[in-house]
């Protein structure tokens, strides 16, 4: 791992906003649409999940400017958390190292994972029902397409794999900045429900923290991250409606 990033303690700023992002934004609207449609508690919440891609766009766009904000204020370029392909190798390389497991997570999501993680809802219970998360996510196209597949590989991977990863690696080690990572990008995506935590902390955030590890640059696990949006968006999109 490249540690050109030295450790600042902004990086838990980092790493604790963005959940926060989400709860801001989830009320805020909740307070608009109660406002300007009302309704009742169960109509609001209706509302709100069906809006779930423009909030999306709005979180993403709240954690870019604090990415760049933290960077401004480390003097760090986008280079030096990891936007470069290491000397020696190829970008062409570097993007088929991703492309790979990438479209195999995207492949087991909607086949495997998925399915299981429904199964484990109606077996254990969540706070978020079976099968709505997708519902939500594919409500509106336009704003799931921005923020899913054009806004969030790059900026998460920006934050979780490129800033955070190589401050906290500069002060604990990889495995333990791993592990972290992990655990807060899991957290990132508390909205969907607690298994989605685990699914995306454990298998999606495991994969792309290995790839940035392994590949020491951020391109890697930016393709895979994409490459598996890419799928989820086409599942959600083309897939369920005909199902």
């Amino acid at each position: 791992m490249n540690n050109r990033v030295q450790y600042t303690r902004k990086v838990w700023l980092g790493l604790l906003l963005p959940p926060g992002f989400f709860l801001l934004a989830i009320g805020i609207a909740s307070l608009w649409i109660g406002a300007t449609r009302g309704g009742d508690a169960q109509s609001i919440a209706q509302q709100v999940a069906a809006a779930t891609p423009v909030v999306l766009v709005v979180v993403q766009g709240m954690m870019l400017g604090m990415i760049a904000g933290l960077m401004r204020r480390d003097r760090l370029t986008w280079r030096s958390i990891g936007w470069a392909v290491p000397p020696g190798r190829s970008a062409g390389g570097e993007i088929l190292a991703g492309l790979i497991p990438g479209v195999a997570l995207g492949v087991l999501y909607p086949t495997v994972l998925a399915p299981w993680m429904e199964s484990v809802q109606r077996a254990l219970g969540d706070y978020v029902p079976p099968g709505e998360l997708l519902t939500s996510l594919g409500s509106a196209i336009v704003p799931f397409f921005v923020a899913n597949v054009l806004l969030a590989p790059f900026v998460e991977e920006s934050l979780y794999r490129g800033y955070a990863l190589r401050s906290l690696s500069a002060r604990f080690g990889v495995l333990p900045a791993v592990l972290l990572t992990c655990v807060f990008f899991g957290l990132l995506h508390w909205a969907g429900g607690f298994w989605y935590m685990i699914l995306t902390g454990v298998v999606a955030g495991g994969l792309f923290a290995g790839l940035a590890v392994w590949r020491k640059n951020t391109v890697a696990p930016y393709v895979a991250h994409l490459a598996l949006n890419v799928l989820e968006f086409l599942y959600i999109v083309l897939w369920l409606p005909a199902g």
